[in-house]
């Protein structure tokens, strides 16, 4: 072949790089019209419904159960029941089986169970397909291969389950909350009364499903869908012995007050206001995938976005011109879109706090700046934004946004961005971009942080533990120490 027909072969270099639409396909989901409550191995009639939506075209989805206090009081009974009677007294080994049943028809409907978040949640098709139902699988897998360890997990102590868990999960990681918190309370010989957020109640319906095919035992896992009252009734219940919530701090507090003295066990992942800390030294390129990554990252719906940004001051300019470039790119709109960065916002009532905090923002001095893209017509949605300007007194610097709203602040010396960071009441996660290993060390054991990550963002492993400090909660989900919240110890006699 001649030089001048090889020429003529290549394709000619395109002059508009504008992303055609890649939808998913909806048709592999079946959604039910009206669904009840998964109860005892079976599918309860609910007494009450309400309607669960799509935030990214405000269509009804479906109609689904409101649990009343007499269907909280059936799934504590079949809990219970499947509790004293088979499930704390099978071996690890057996319900390490049933943990692998699920974690394997998980992997095998992976794109069902990813359309169906995307659409009842609003995040971007690829951010459910490639993480959240990735991860809900590797931790079944992960517990189900502690089941039949525990002895050798706590040495010198003989773990016993707890009895019936209590579960209240958030809308923002539907699945991946469910798993985290289902498969060490099963791994450990506990049953459970799960409650999915009001908003996002779909997926953990289908998880049902799930369950039903891998043969789990009637009672050992329910699920309850409803308002913020059913949740209330299900970690209230006097029959439930431990309780495992994440959400707000509000509601965390509310929760604490309410079993305060009953003797429950409980673990709370609550809020954060997490701080991202660039120093002069730090690849900027790389700290900026890092920064998008940290607080755009499922809309900005993440306990632990890196919304508060602290830039050392001789390298904010430039850093500061290549986010806005970066964020120039960033395509907001259809949730099924393969090309889609930022889906909807999760609820009309989320955006409307989003709205409030950025006109908060503007009113306090800050310098908004927003990238000029188009918003599709209905649903609920908003551009990514951030401010430079701040002040440590400004409440978009003070108070959880839960949206794709990031703060820009200054510091000059290593001391002064740990005093900014740590001037919150929060305590969930932090970010450190350098490339001195001594510097990350001085930031990471001082910083009062529960999950520390250098020069990298929002990276999750079923065996790394993760939760907070201060009003970000307390206890652990995730490797060897999330088994323990799910536990009660005896004194092993045979030591020694």
């Amino acid at each position: 072949m001649t030089e001048l027909e090889r020429k003529q072969d290549r394709a000619p270099v395109p002059a508009d790089w504008t992303y055609a639409p890649a939808p998913e396909a909806r048709d592999i989901v079946t959604i039910e019209e009206r669904y009840g409550h998964y109860v005892g191995g079976e599918w309860l009639e609910p007494t009450e419904t309400y309607t669960t939506l799509s935030p990214a075209t405000e269509e009804p989805l479906a109609e689904v159960g409101q649990a009343t206090p007499a269907e909280v009081g059936a799934a504590v009974a079949a809990a219970r029941d499947a509790y004293e009677n088979g499930w704390s007294s099978l071996p690890g080994s057996e319900r390490a089986k049933y943990l692998f049943r699920i974690a394997r028809v998980l992997q095998e409907r992976s794109r069902e169970f990813a359309v169906l978040e995307s659409l009842n949640g609003g995040k971007p098709i690829k951010e459910s397909r490639d993480v959240d139902v990735p991860l809900a699988a590797a931790h079944f897998f992960y517990y189900a291969g502690w089941a039949d360890k525990l002895d050798y997990a706590f040495p010198g102590r003989l773990p016993r389950p707890l009895g019936v868990a209590g579960q209240v999960i958030p809308w923002n990681f539907p699945l991946l909350m469910a798993a985290w918190k289902l498969a060490p309370a099963l791994a450990t010989g506990n049953t459970v009364v799960l409650k999915p957020a009001e908003t996002t109640p779909l997926t953990a319906l289908l998880l049902a499903e799930v369950i039903r095919e891998a043969d789990l035992p009637p009672g050992v896992v329910n699920i309850l869908t409803g308002a913020g009252e059913t949740g209330a009734n299900v970690v209230t219940h006097e029959a439930v012995d431990k309780v495992a919530f994440t959400g707000s701090t509000e509601v965390g507090k509310v929760i604490q007050r309410a079993v305060a003295g009953t003797g429950k066990h409980v673990t709370l992942e609550l809020g954060g206001k997490a701080a991202n800390i660039v120093f002069e030294d730090a690849a900027l390129d790389q700290a900026v995938e890092g920064i998008v990554n940290g607080i755009y990252f499922n809309q900005g719906h993440v306990c632990c976005a890196g919304s508060r940004l602290f830039v050392q001051e001789s390298v904010f300019e430039p850093l500061l011109e290549r986010l806005k470039d970066r964020l120039g790119t960033l395509r907001v709109g259809d949730p099924l879109d393969k090309n889609t960065d930022i889906g909807a916002i999760n609820s009309k009532q989320q955006l409307r706090k989003i709205e409030e905090l950025v006109e908060s923002g503007v009113e306090e001095g800050a310098e908004i700046y927003q990238p000029a893209c188009d918003l599709p017509d209905r649903g609920y949605w908003f551009r990514p934004t951030l401010f430079t300007g701040v002040g440590q007194s400004h409440r978009i610097a003070r108070e959880e946004i839960f949206g794709p709203v990031l703060s820009v602040l200054t510091f000059r010396t290593p001391e002064e961005a740990l005093e900014k960071a740590n001037n919150t009441p929060y305590g969930l996660s932090a970010g450190v971009w350098t490339e001195k290993g001594s510097r990350i060390l001085w930031m990471t054991s001082r910083l009062r942080a529960g999950v520390i990550w250098a020069n990298t963002y929002n990276r999750f492993d079923p065996s790394s533990p993760f939760g907070g400090y201060k009003e970000s909660g307390f206890g652990r989900e995730g490797g060897l120490h999330g088994l323990e919240p799910y536990l009660e110890f005896e004194e092993d006699g045979r030591a020694g």
